[in-house]
């Protein structure tokens, strides 16, 4: 697993850029996704993937530790999908 921090030094390294600078850049990058999902829009990096914002409806759920049944409310989530890039960079 690579933190934050690892991520920050790792763009600053590769970029040119100071600590700060990095994390200001990661930190705005975050944000401008966040706000985009939020808005109900999908963030498409080329070669890289997709953030795509997916309500999901309300339904029941079973506790798997009791079995007893629950409600679940609708709520709001995201997924990502794999760009072509990145899944023959891991592949």
């Amino acid at each position: 697993m690579t933190t934050k921090a690892e991520l920050v030094a790792s763009i600053a390294e590769k970029s040119g850029l100071n600590q700060k600078q990095a994390k200001e850049a990661l930190d705005a990058f975050i944000e401008s996704v966040t706000d985009a999902v939020k808005g109900g829009q999908e963030v498409r990096i080329v070669g890289f993937g997709s953030f795509v914002p997916v309500a999901r409806e309300a339904g029941t759920a079973r506790n798997p530790r009791t079995g007893e049944t629950v409600a679940r409310p609708a709520s709001k989530t995201v997924r990502f999908r794999v760009g072509e890039g990145l899944k023959s960079a891991i592949n």
